[in-house]
């Protein structure tokens, strides 16, 4: 039988995923041939390969392992199969063999390597590529974006690296940062396959935990709430999420000591507001907690118009109606909208 003939009917190496060459990185180890330990090394072993088969035209699987003798045959088909999955190489029906695929343009190995070994485990990449070892070389405060948010993902994808998410995700708010917050799952995702479930918690945590930190900053900052303009700046800083990435009412109170110092804040409800879900005892049971002398009235409107409604108004009236029934004062009412905030009493 001839050398055709036999390639014709030689059956096809089983296909794989394409998850399957950075599969293969991480069990490397167990092979019996060329054991590797580490990153460059595996990266050497695949480099060698690609270049024999860089080098062929047309490429035969059955000559590139008779040029690799040491080498796993297995190892050599899966890296040929990676090839054809990723549209580098097309398979010649009439001689069996593969062709590069010149509608792809020119092939670039390290590239290529790159992204399939780098692009999961980001430890192995050159250091300027890794932003949690220049977190630690340089601080934290001299990262970009781009490198913070990569150190959230943590970990890639074959062909996506948390690096490469990184620079994405930084790309596309670029100028809204403060969208990010309110980015849903499948936003993300859109923009990195990278970002997986794992991913999109820990960048929300991230946000989150941040946002608290800064909250408490921003409390301790504050020495007296003189008037509605100052419980207005204080409002804005401090609920300054339910200004942009609340789809719902939220319902807060902000406890003050007699010298009008902020003591704390509280969330009371989340809802639409309505003068029968807000209950006084839920309001003051926390500034009783607090031993507050009075209170701040909090809420947001999704729609970002601060105009207050009818129900606000009533709201306001039964529950400062409560506080001096306890001698809590509600010395305002302040509603979040975006951009801009006001006060009830000011209205």
């Amino acid at each position: 039988m001839s050398r055709d003939k036999k390639l014709l009917n030689e059956p096809e190496a089983n296909p794989v995923s394409t998850n399957d060459l950075s599969k293969d990185v991480s069990t490397i180890g167990n092979a019996k041939v060329n054991r590797r330990s580490t990153a460059s090394s595996r990266y050497e072993r695949y480099s060698v390969i690609l270049d024999t088969i860089v080098a062929k035209h047309p490429v035969e699987i059955d000559s590139v392992k008779s040029l690799h003798p040491s080498e796993q045959p297995a190892f050599i088909t899966r890296t040929i199969n990676q090839l054809v999955t990723d549209g580098w190489l097309v398979r010649e029906v009439e001689h069996g063999a593969y062709v590069w695929n010149q509608s792809r343009g020119n092939f670039d190995s390290k590239k290529w390597l790159d992204q399939k070994i780098f692009g999961v485990q980001i430890k192995a990449a050159p250091f300027q590529d890794r932003p949690r070892e220049r977190l630690l070389e340089i601080g934290k405060e001299n990262l970009t974006i781009a490198e913070l948010v990569a150190i959230l993902i943590r970990s890639g994808r074959p062909g996506e690296s948390a690096v490469i998410a990184g620079q994405k995700v930084a790309k596309e708010f670029q100028d809204k940062l403060d969208r990010l917050a309110s980015a849903g799952r499948g936003e993300l995702k859109s923009i990195s396959s990278a970002i997986e479930k794992t991913a999109y918690c820990q960048i929300m945590a991230g946000i989150e935990l941040g946002r608290r930190i800064a909250a408490l900053f921003e409390t301790k900052d504050v020495t007296k709430i003189a008037g509605s303009e100052d419980a207005i700046q204080f409002c804005q800083r401090r609920f300054a999420r339910l200004a942009t990435d609340t789809k719902q009412e939220e319902f807060h109170i902000v406890t003050l000591d007699t010298k009008n110092q902020v003591i704390d804040t509280h969330r009371i409800t989340v809802g639409t507001l309505d003068a029968s879900l807000v209950h006084p005892r839920e309001v003051f049971r926390a500034a009783i907690k607090d031993a507050a002398s009075s209170i701040i009235l909090v809420h947001n409107h999704p729609s970002g118009d601060p105009t207050p409604s009818r129900e606000d108004h009533a709201v306001t009236s039964r529950l400062s109606e409560c506080g001096k029934t306890l001698g809590i004062d509600v010395l305002d009412h302040i509603i979040i909208g975006n951009p801009r905030s006001v006060s009830i009493h000011t209205c």
